[in-house]
């Protein structure tokens, strides 16, 4: 099968294995393939969606998703796909799939699928040899269109050996591109220990394996050879010792735009202050904890990026004096005094401006946010103003289900001398996808239209 301009629909259920399935997605779109992920509730616990938005640049199809998505998407998915694939398979939707149940992305989209399906089992050796999954395998094996790939012996993630280990993503690639449409029913690659080709296959072509690489090593991509510096999270300005100044920011939104970014080739670089969300693996992540020392990291970083995003949330101010002990509970008022933190985002566009001889930072393209929760187009217009950035993401939290903490949010992203068009609602995904397209295109604007 030529992979190349496939469409691909990657379900993925909740074992151990499900990690695999974001090697299996690069390596596909390496091969010239897009895909689109669905996952069930328990496969969102081993990988976040927001890892396979990022790689596959689409929404992920989840039982509960996002307020944008399409109600048919069960309907959608799978009549748009070539090919849907369902790796990791666990014992749980294999049975669903044999018995006809249908309640959850990945299973109704294998009920209402009319290409060709492969699915990968992949469960602990007892379970695999169990008479309900051996029964349930082999009436998958008899519907139409559907393979079954064998899972390999040897070490499982529980310490036990046996079968029932996921097939390597890469010897799933080779046995996609060695089979034809339609897909024989029954499935397995050759081991040193059993020798021989995929069981009732054609014989694959003898071509190396593709072996995946981190997406900052990928040439082909847009951001290859370029930095981006984020400011993620909150900040968190002291009173006493155990009493500071804060506010809600999960750092979703950061999460969010180190995904997009490093999925596009870009290195990452975060200054972070408290969050609750978590990083992805290949982003480097500085932790701060106030206003001055996000300010004092980012500057120190600013002359070596290519683009900088501002979207931490951050106090515009601080108390002038911060008690050396905890402030006793007297019931009496007390007044704090505040002072202005510095404007990270101005001195960041300040800086670029006295380096203009620095090639690099003379091309360097700043992004900042702007929370607003009234007249939202005049108040972020005057501050992109001020700011001198090239653009600003104007955001308002103040839509039911939306802004800190969730997956959704209002925005719009606004451009010096260019009309505000009107904030729409969509996910965080979506918003760092927009900027990121932005930031590109920025650099080769700046860099004469060339590829370099």
């Amino acid at each position: 099968m030529e992979l190349a301009g496939k469409k691909i629909l990657l379900g993925v259920s909740g074992g151990i294995a499900a990690y695999k399935s974001c090697e299996l997605l690069r390596l596909l779109q390496k091969k010239g393939a897009t895909v689109r992920v669905c996952m069930t509730d328990a496969a969102t616990e081993f990988v976040a969606p927001l890892t396979f938005a990022s790689l596959s640049k689409c929404p992920v199809y989840l039982k509960n998703g996002a307020v944008e998505a399409r109600p048919f998407q069960h309907i959608d998915f799978p009549r748009w796909a070539d090919l849907y694939l369902v790796v990791p398979a666990t014992a749980n939707v294999i049975g669903k799939f044999a018995c006809g149940i249908a309640d959850d992305p990945v299973s109704l989209c294998f009920m209402s699928c009319t290409c060709p399906r492969v699915i990968a089992p992949a469960m602990n050796v007892a379970m695999y040899n169990s008479p309900a999954v051996k029964r349930n395998l082999e009436v998958l094996r008899s519907f139409e269109d559907t393979t079954v790939l064998e899972s390999p012996a040897g070490v499982l993630a529980c310490g036990e050996v046996g079968q029932g280990r996921l097939m390597e993503p890469a010897e799933i690639v080779e046995y996609l591109e060695g089979a034809s449409l339609p897909l024989p029913r029954t499935a397995s690659l050759a081991t040193p220990s059993s020798g021989g080709h995929p069981r009732n296959a054609p014989e694959p072509p003898a071509v190396p394996v593709a072996v995946d690489i981190p997406p900052t090593q990928d040439t082909t991509l847009p951001g290859h050879g370029k930095k981006v510096l984020l400011t993620a999270g909150r900040t968190e300005e002291a009173i006493d010792p155990v009493r500071y100044i804060s506010n809600r920011s999960s750092g979703k939104t950061a999460v969010a735009l180190a995904s997009v970014f490093y999925a596009n080739g870009f290195e990452v670089e975060v200054v972070a202050g408290p969050m609750e969300a978590k990083f992805a693996e290949g982003v480097q992540v500085t932790h701060v904890r106030s206003a001055k020392e996000m300010h004092d990291a980012v500057m120190a970083r600013q002359p070596s990026a290519d683009v900088i995003v501002h979207c931490a949330a951050v106090a515009d101010y601080r108390p002038k004096t911060a008690a050396a002990e905890k402030i006793k509970d007297s019931r009496s008022q007390l007044t704090i005094e505040l002072v202005p933190n510095p404007n990270i985002l101005r001195d960041c566009t300040a800086a670029r401006a006295s380096q203009a001889s620095n090639n690099r930072t003379a091309n360097q393209v700043i992004v900042g946010f702007a929370l607003e929760t009234d007249h939202f187009k005049e108040h972020a217009a005057e501050k992109l103003a001020k700011s001198g950035a090239d653009a600003l993401l104007l955001n308002a939290p103040v839509a039911s289900g939306s802004g800190f903490g969730y997956d959704d949010v209002r925005y719009t992203l606004i451009r010096p001398n260019a009309e505000i068009c009107e904030m729409k609602m969509g996910g965080k995904i979506d918003l760092a996808t927009e900027i990121v397209e932005f930031a590109l295109n920025e650099l080769h604007e700046r860099q004469g239209g060339s590829d370099a």
